[in-house]
């Protein structure tokens, strides 16, 4: 039997969305939360063990501030080529889904809390290095996301974005990060706008499960 409330659980599981619209931006975030929640993305899973991740905590104003600089950067001419593309096809979540990201992108200095993951980097040259990205990755996105669960438990709210790593460099010089560690995305925090998260509408999984084979 297990030990774990399954219902509670699933919740958590189900509606840990991507927040950007409901965050609150008028409220600070303890430092005790952020370090309580990253102790508890420590105990993720890491390709043979190896633990290379590496965290950014970010509070301080100007900094943040130079950060959504360096991220409005990076989005490039991204966000206008998906308005446009929105416009002409998208349906309402694309929409919504578009609208919540050019709203982060004018706010995110105003996040209180800016988490910058990173991984140590030992890729092999290529055309090796292929099958090196997916242990990579998979030794950093466990813990992110048990950071983001970790922080929805407590009534905060996060999202990995990635739009910065076009300028990667500039938040490498900004943060002081060294040569061999890469960042993988950007996780704002803050408290949220109420707490009534709900399941996302998703493909039904007869779509997108195979059994045995494609």
């Amino acid at each position: 039997m297990t030990v774990f409330d399954l219902a509670i659980t699933d919740r958590l599981l189900t509606t840990t969305r991507s927040v950007r619209k409901r965050l609150d931006l008028t409220r600070p975030v303890p430092p005790a939360v952020v370090r309580e929640c990253l102790e508890i993305a420590l105990q993720a899973p890491s390709g043979g063990n190896r633990q290379g991740w590496r965290w950014i905590v970010v509070s301080e104003p100007a900094t943040r501030a130079a950060l959504a600089d360096i991220y409005r950067q990076g989005a490039g001419s991204y966000l206008d080529d998906r308005a446009r593309e929105v416009a002409a096809g998208g349906n309402a979540q694309d929409h919504r889904v578009f609208d919540s990201a050019r709203y982060l992108a004018e706010r995110l200095q105003d996040v209180p809390v800016h988490v910058i993951p990173c991984v140590r980097a030992e890729l092999p040259p290529a055309p090796t290095a292929g099958f090196a990205w997916p242990s990579l990755m998979g030794s950093i996105f466990p813990a992110v996301w048990s950071f983001q669960l970790a922080l929805r438990a407590r009534g905060f709210g996060s999202v990995l974005t990635t739009l910065h790593l076009r300028c990667a460099d500039a938040a490498a010089a900004l943060l002081g990060i060294p040569p061999g560690v890469m960042q993988v995305g950007l996780v704002p925090v803050a408290y949220t706008i109420g707490t009534d998260f709900k399941p996302a509408e998703r493909r039904p999984l007869a779509e997108v499960v195979h059994w045995e084979r494609w």
